[in-house]
């Protein structure tokens, strides 16, 4: 009787523990030139930048991750809030909340570092829009640049961070120093990092329309009944490639490599249970069309690059779930080379190995769910935004309804 008390006791006490789990986050990519930045309004000269983010695990107590990643010089954050967005770049001002940082409301950010907000008391609901705001009061290069969001966010002179709404604010369409937002959760809750390209992060889905395959995948975690608790933190970049750099220096937007990438974008995250993998296609399709031939890769390359972050995750005791890469073939594709028959055939022989179960976890057959099943070298018009590459907001919706929820135990 004793012994089953002590393990009921023991029981209580896991089920009252709580650690931080990831909520949102997004994945930083290296700066561009001077002045690429401002032309896409990532110079700040004494500005305040509210920046729109979308929950998928809820939390009343929170915390902010900001990062100065591949800038050259820290940057000074002047002031800093947080609270729950109602429409535009209006906030609910009962929820607003300073933010502070060893509490101190202001924080220098060296060059290449991450620092964090101290934990702050506000009810965060699941699926909910959530903004923080930034003072800037120095003249600063955006670093920390997720530079394709799908989300609109907001720019105003001055110190405006607390403000109940901003008056005729810029817009903005990237995220910039805002890597993350973690809630405190129970020990039972974990997050799942979703890796990828472009595909992952939602390119040509619907602006701030939170369309993107994550985004379902988030949507219909939180509408299961029982279970565990999922936050999901999606780490996809645009133009990302396993093995290659984003084009170096031509298109630094594209980040660096996967496998450099990958300690700070799946491993140092809060939490993280699952990680899902849809990288490959721009390994294939970038070499002799925007990337040099040099850089064309095999089938072995890509399995031996994605075994490589498998290791690497179950050594935290991850589980790694595979995607198989969606189909590309179409008439702009064609014509600079992204597509070939035999780039075709790499894809071919990437996705046999993830059916395989030689290497992950398990896999979710995305090129299955968006092919047209007529041309399977084609994505399915109905899911096609328009490139033969992207899918549209139908086609995310069906990635999201391929997921198998039972991955995620």
């Amino acid at each position: 009787m004793k012994t089953f008390l002590t393990g009921l006791l023991a029981a209580a006490g896991l089920l009252a523990q709580t650690h931080w789990v990831g909520t949102w986050g997004a994945a930083p990519a290296t700066q561009s030139d001077e002045a690429a930045m401002k032309t896409q309004k990532l110079l700040f000269d004494n500005q305040t930048v509210r920046e729109i983010v979308h929950t998928t695990l809820g939390g009343e107590t929170v915390r902010v991750r900001l990062s100065n990643a591949f800038g050259a010089v820290p940057v000074e954050i002047g002031a800093a809030h947080l609270a729950v967005r109602k429409a535009g770049a209006a906030i609910d001002p009962a929820s607003d909340r300073e933010l502070k940082f060893g509490g101190r409301s202001r924080v220098e950010i060296p060059a290449g570092a991450v620092v964090l907000s101290d934990p702050i008391a506000v009810k965060v609901p699941e699926l909910s829009d959530v903004a923080i705001s930034l003072y800037l009061p120095g003249k600063v290069m955006g670093a920390g640049v997720h530079y394709s969001s799908q989300q609109t966010s907001y720019i105003a002179k001055g110190n405006v961070t607390g403000a109940a709404t901003l008056e005729n604010p810029e817009t903005f369409t990237s995220w910039v120093f805002l890597t993350g937002l973690e809630v405190q959760a129970p020990a039972t809750a974990g997050s799942i990092v979703t890796f990828g390209d472009s595909i992952t992060d939602g390119a040509r889905s619907s602006v701030d329309g939170n369309h993107r395959w994550p985004d379902m995948l988030a949507s219909r975690l939180a509408a299961r009944k029982g279970g565990t608790k999922f936050g999901v933190v999606n780490m996809g970049i645009g133009g990302n490639r396993i093995l290659h750099e984003g084009m170096a220096s031509k298109r630094p937007q594209f980040g660096i490599n996967a496998l450099a990438r990958f300690d700070a974008d799946v491993l140092a995250q809060p939490g993280v249970k699952y990680l899902v993998i849809l990288e490959g296609i721009n390994d294939i399709g970038h070499a002799g069309s925007s990337a040099p031939a040099s850089e064309t890769v095999t089938a072995d390359d890509i399995i031996v690059g994605m075994k490589q972050m498998i290791e690497r995750a179950h050594e935290k005791g991850i589980k790694v779930i595979g995607c198989t890469i969606t189909p590309f073939e179409g008439p702009a594709n064609i014509t600079r080379g992204y597509w070939t028959p035999e780039k075709a055939k790499v894809r071919d022989a990437v996705n046999e190995w993830i059916r395989s179960g030689k290497g992950y976890d398990g896999f979710i057959d995305f090129d299955k769910a968006v092919r047209e099943p007529a041309n399977p070298t084609k994505v399915l018009p109905a899911f096609d935004s328009g490139d033969q590459l992207h899918p549209s907001d139908a086609g995310y919706d069906a990635m999201g309804k391929a997921i198998d929820l039972a991955l995620f135990r």
